[in-house]
């Protein structure tokens, strides 16, 4: 299984694949965001956050959390703007055939970005299962973006809830793309039940990681997070 600078590396090689170079000419580093050609770190932060709609900007800002690691937050970056290696960006960059793009999870669809982490009538049974656990309800949307804005907000306008949900979310999305490339790479796979079992365990231990405050067990927040939430 890759991780997640194998593939920044691996896409960085796919987007340079058609450059080509003249035997004539200068070769020169060139930053075109800029009218002299010169990179700044202001001018990539324009790129990233001025390129999309206000919900790509909304959703962009949510990716960051204090309990998760940046490797979450950049998987989470790279899904929100369809970058993941799933088959069938893969077979649009010309790596994988027409043939080859079904999901893993056997439902017989394609892998594409929205499938996998929303629409899967196999992984979707993952949602199902966290939203009964935390004790809400709701349609899932089919824009990946418009899922991650809703979910965050289904507890309502509290802070510690909103925060609460935006990392549910982002363990949502590591579990799931971990278990992705396990059918995937290595052949292995577990069911539906234990990756929700995952998402519990990661959940707690990303929460407890860096707040000293929360000595509720774990056996406390399998059982009732939410109640977890305000009286740790």
């Amino acid at each position: 299984m890759w991780g997640w600078e194998e593939m920044l590396v691996e896409e960085c090689r796919l987007l340079l694949g058609n450059v080509v170079l003249q035997v004539n000419s200068i070769d020169q580093w060139r930053w075109s965001r800029d009218p002299v050609g010169s990179y700044t770190v202001r001018s990539a932060y324009d790129l990233l956050t001025s390129s999309g709609s206000n919900m790509l900007t909304e959703v962009s800002n949510l990716i960051w959390h204090t309990h998760v690691s940046l490797k979450v937050s950049v998987l989470a970056w790279r899904l929100l703007r369809n970058r993941l290696s799933t088959k069938a960006n893969l077979e649009t960059r010309g790596m994988l055939g027409p043939d080859a793009q079904m999901c893993v999870a056997g439902c017989g669809e394609g892998e594409t970005t929205q499938h996998l982490f929303v629409s899967c009538p196999i992984f979707s049974w993952l949602w199902h299962l966290v939203r009964a656990w935390i004790g809400v309800s709701g349609v899932d949307p089919a824009d990946v973006s418009n899922h991650f804005v809703q979910f965050t907000n289904l507890l309502g306008g509290a802070s510690t809830k909103r925060s609460f949900m935006q990392l549910l979310w982002l363990v949502y999305v590591w579990v799931l793309w971990t278990e992705r490339n396990n059918r995937q790479f290595n052949n292995t796979d577990i069911s539906i039940h234990q990756c929700f079992e995952n998402v519990q365990i990661h959940s707690y231990w990303w929460m407890k990681a860096v707040n000293a405050v929360f000595v509720l067990g774990v056996h406390n927040w399998l059982a009732c997070p939410i109640l977890c939430l305000v009286i740790g």
